[in-house]
C-alpha cells in the first residue's frame, strides 16, 4: 500500500462521510408534504395525509393551518380525528357553485386548522393528519395546499412557495397533490382485475389436473383389485 496516498484517501472518505450526513439531515429535507393513500384520480375521492415534521431542536409544533385551493375548490374535506389535536374546518362562498351528484354547492371548505390539545410534535418527530377530500377536480393535474406551521416559541414557518417548472425547489415549498387521470386509474384497475382472473384460472386449472390424476390412480387401483 502506498503510504503517501493515505492522507488524501482519508480526506476523501471523510469528506464523503460529512456530505452524507448533510444530505441525510432531517432539517435539509423536512418539509410539510401531502401524499395520497393510494392514487388520487381526477373526478374521484381520495384520503390524503399531511405529513408535518419538526425541523427545530428546541421547539415543538403546536399548530398546522392548511389552505385548500380556491381556484379548484373541493366540495368536501373531512379530517380524521388525531389524538391530542383539535381540528376545525372553515368554509367560504363560491363565486361559481359546484354541482356534485346533481346537488348545487355554494360554499366549499377553504381551510383546515389543527391545534395541539395535549400533544405536540417534538424535535426529531413527525405527525400525519389524514383528510378525506373530494370531489377532486378534472381540470387540473395538481392541487396546491399552502400551509402554516406554528411552534410553541411563536415561530411560524410558511410553506407557501410554489415551484416553477424547470426551476429549483424553493426554500419553503407548498404541499402539492398530483392528480392522475381517470383513464390511467381505470387502466390500472383493469390490469389488476385481469391479473386476478388469470391467477384464478391457473389455480383452477391446477386443481382440475390434480383431481383428474387422483381419479385415474383410483381407477387403476380399483381395476387391480377386481383382477386379484
Amino acid at each position: 500500500m502506498n503510504v503517501t496516498r493515505l492522507p488524501s484517501r482519508l480526506a476523501l472518505v471523510g469528506g464523503a462521510a460529512v456530505s452524507s450526513v448533510l444530505l441525510l439531515s432531517p432539517a435539509a429535507h423536512a418539509h410539510v408534504t401531502v401524499q395520497p393513500q393510494g392514487q388520487a384520480a381526477k373526478g374521484g375521492y381520495a384520503t390524503v395525509n399531511f405529513k408535518v415534521p419538526n425541523e427545530r431542536d428546541g421547539a415543538s409544533t403546536v399548530k398546522l393551518e392548511v389552505t385548500l385551493p380556491q381556484d379548484h375548490p373541493l366540495a368536501s374535506a373531512m379530517p380524521q380525528p388525531v389524538p391530542g389535536w383539535t381540528v376545525a374546518v372553515e368554509k367560504a362562498k363560491l363565486d361559481t357553485p359546484l354541482v356534485v351528484h346533481g346537488r348545487k354547492i355554494t360554499e366549499a371548505p377553504s381551510k383546515i386548522i389543527w391545534t395541539a390539545s395535549g400533544s405536540k410534535i417534538g424535535p426529531g418527530q413527525f405527525q400525519q393528519f389524514p383528510v378525506s377530500l373530494g370531489r377532486l377536480p378534472e381540470s387540473t393535474d395538481r392541487l396546491v395546499f399552502k400551509a402554516l406551521q406554528t411552534y410553541d416559541d411563536k415561530e411560524v414557518v410558511r410553506w407557501i412557495e410554489e415551484a416553477e417548472e424547470g426551476a429549483a425547489e424553493p426554500d419553503s415549498p407548498a404541499p402539492v397533490l398530483e392528480l392522475a387521470s381517470a383513464e390511467e386509474d381505470g387502466a390500472e384497475t383493469g390490469t389488476a382485475s385481469a391479473d386476478a382472473i388469470d391467477t384464478t384460472a391457473r389455480i383452477l386449472g391446477a386443481v382440475g389436473i390434480l383431481v383428474g390424476a387422483v381419479g385415474v390412480a383410483y381407477g387403476v387401483l380399483a381395476g387391480r383389485r377386481r383382477s386379484a
